[in-house]
């Protein structure tokens, strides 16, 4: 009996909803008639590609290896067609990049800049969501990289794989006026000055309330911002002070005028390009990932600056 495309199908969808029930939804077809095609599909290959438990399904060794080439198969025709539609002679290398929504849009831009410095044309799509959807949206081959702020959540049941692309160092900015005032004795001085945390949830958030522990520091928190951009725009009208990694220092400072104070001591911020790909095959993927670890590296390696 032979592979057909419909069972392959049949078979992927079921893999990344996790159940039979899920995927009749995603797909608009009855339950039974996605379980005839997985039975015969495993009929085809002669293996078992699911363990059941109940409702619940969970791949087997064999499965896996399996959905890894349904992937790359519907991966490849995705392009085949987008390659057709637009021409078969000088197209554009494209590139989905899901950004999640705790990265700060200015450490984004300069993880970006291989893609835009790129030879040749490219066309880069960027999509900014929180990382549990970008997770799912990799899953489906919806992005082709994400960048984030934290590996693979380890609720999320997703097969894809950390690249970690290393860490920035933490430091605190602020408006010149605030700046002047905390300059001295510094960390100390924060105490009771306004400040500005990233929202509930946020891993930098957690690493600022660690520090003010550590230090004794009691800031006064004058604003919880869920939009990690927004703290940006907010100090720059005299809000307050925030952390922020030191790699977007100058970006601060040229284009909010705001000051650097001082280093946050003992925290740092990791970055993680994360992909369905254990070895790194698009070479645009592969150019931002080194080039990011070669600006974190450098971060880390140039010493702090005087307060």
């Amino acid at each position: 009996m032979a592979l057909s495309y419909r069972r392959l199908y049949y078979f992927r969808t079921v893999a990344h909803e996790g159940s039979m029930t899920a995927a009749a939804e995603a797909l608009h077809v009855s339950q039974p008639s996605i379980s005839v095609q997985i039975q015969k599909l495993e009929k085809a290959l002669g293996y078992r590609l699911f363990d059941r438990s109940g409702r619940a399904l969970t791949l087997t060794a064999e499965g896996r290896v399996v959905l890894d080439y349904a992937d790359e198969v519907f991966r490849l025709m995705r392009e085949l067609e987008e390659t057709v539609r637009g021409g078969l002679g000088g197209r554009p290398l494209r590139l989905v990049v899901g950004l999640s929504a705790a990265l700060p849009n200015l450490v984004a831009v300069q993880l970006l800049e291989p893609a835009f410095a790129a030879e040749g044309p490219v066309r880069l799509i960027l999509r900014e969501e929180a990382t549990d959807r970008l997770m799912s949206e990799l899953s489906t081959q919806g992005v082709d990289l994400v960048l984030a702020d934290m590996p693979i959540p380890q609720h999320v049941s997703v097969r894809a794989f950390n690249h970690p692309l290393g860490s920035s160092p933490i430091d605190v900015f602020g408006p010149p006026l605030l700046a002047d005032e905390a300059l001295e004795d510094f960390p100390r001085s924060l105490d009771g000055l306004p400040f500005l945390l990233p929202g509930d949830g946020n891993a930098l958030r957690r690493s600022i309330e660690e520090w003010f522990a550590r230090n004794a520091i009691q800031p006064r928190i004058v604003a919880e911002v869920e939009d990690i951009d927004l703290i940006n725009v907010l100090a720059e009208e005299g809000a307050g002070m925030f952390a922020a990694p030191a790699i977007i220092g100058d970006d601060l400072r040229v284009r909010f005028a705001l000051e650097r104070i001082g280093r946050a001591r003992g925290i740092s911020q990791p970055f993680f390009a994360i992909t369905v790909d254990r070895r790194l095959k698009h070479p645009l993927v592969a150019a931002i990932t080194e080039s990011a670890r070669r600006q974190l590296a450098a971060a880390i390696a140039v010493e702090e600056p005087e307060a």
